[in-house]
């Protein structure tokens, strides 16, 4: 009789287990569905961020640039006291 029944599940196992994934799958589907929140805060798209970023950039006022000029000198930052100019 083992034998049997065990050559049947054997040859028709698609036909009893996509049933049975199907239950189980719905089952978790609805338990995440009550136990998680699906709420997603509204965000601006990406592209409309970035054009407004761009905007911004260009609205600066461009007489307001700070030069590209050392105000000090570099190599006397940190230098130790025994090199110090007294």
């Amino acid at each position: 009789m083992w034998p049997i029944l065990m050559q049947f599940l054997r040859a028709n196992a698609p036909y009893i287990t996509l049933p049975i994934a199907a239950v189980v799958g719905v089952i978790g589907y609805n338990l995440e569905s009550l136990i998680s929140d699906r709420y997603t805060p509204y965000n601006k798209p990406v592209q409309d961020q970035r054009y407004e970023r761009m905007e911004d950039e260009l609205l600066k006022d461009p007489t307001n640039v700070k030069k590209l000029k050392y105000q000090e000198n570099v190599l006397g930052k940190n230098v130790s006291p025994s090199l110090q100019k007294n």
